[in-house]
């Protein structure tokens, strides 16, 4: 049985949410919708179907009388994404460990072979949208309806984040990478084993490898900033 094409409405949005989350639309900036109609030669009032449903997801907001906004990322919410970051990545994957099924773990080891391959071949914005499945695989596995939206949120930010600070001269990046991919190995590892303690304490493991990515990014060569003040520096950096 063959996959059925997808629609233009369904082309839309799955487009306007990866540019989002790969920073090709930052931010605060607002959606013309005669611009979207035609770069998706698709009507009004299914290109605002499309826009509310991205609304629902927080990937925009909707203003009355100015349209869509891409989400914006304040001080506010850059302080708030490093507070909940490991308290939800460590429940969503602690659960996951308990719920998960066999076809989950599937698509979470093929999601993984995609992720290493995005990595080997440099590609950026592929390693960060297959960072988003893996992660949201795992929180599909949690199956918790409290947890659901506040993971979903989280990963956009933390993949608008990545994007925002990536910075292919620092030559930390390689071996970060690495790591990424075999502790993503070691995920799978521990949630077909139901290990939900040692799945837990290794999304803080994994959580604490992202800090360090995101303070490299926006740490000159050959200076070093300590980990406890990555989130000043961020906030910094997102007020410039």
């Amino acid at each position: 049985m063959t996959d059925q094409p997808k629609t233009k409405k369904a082309r839309c949005l799955e487009d306007l949410r990866n540019r989002i989350l790969t920073q090709e639309l930052p931010p605060g900036a607002y959606l013309d919708e005669v611009d979207l109609a035609e770069t998706y030669d698709i009507s009004r009032p299914p290109l605002r179907e499309v826009l509310n449903q991205l609304a629902g997801e927080e990937y925009v907001l909707l203003h009355k009388n100015r349209g869509a906004q891409v989400s914006p990322m304040t001080h506010k919410t850059l302080r708030n994404f490093f507070v909940a970051a490991p308290m939800i990545y460590s429940a969503v994957t602690r659960l996951a460990a308990m719920n998960a099924t066999t076809a989950q773990l599937m698509r979470l080891k093929d999601t993984q072979l995609l992720f290493r391959a995005a990595i080997r071949d440099g590609d950026a914005a592929e390693r960060a949208l297959l960072n988003l499945r893996f992660h949201t695989i795992i929180g599909d596995m949690a199956d918790n309806e409290y947890l659901a939206p506040s993971l979903r949120r989280l990963l956009i930010d933390h993949t608008r984040i990545g994007m925002t600070f990536y910075n292919p001269r620092n030559p930390s990046l390689t071996r970060q990478r690495k790591q990424a991919a075999d502790q993503h190995d070691e995920f799978i590892t521990l949630i077909e084993a139901s290990d939900s303690d040692a799945a837990a304490a290794l999304a803080i493991a994994h959580w604490e490898l992202s800090r360090a990515e995101i303070e490299s990014f926006v740490t000159p060569i050959g200076m070093e900033i300590p980990l406890g003040e990555a989130p000043q520096v961020l906030s910094t950096k997102g007020a410039s």
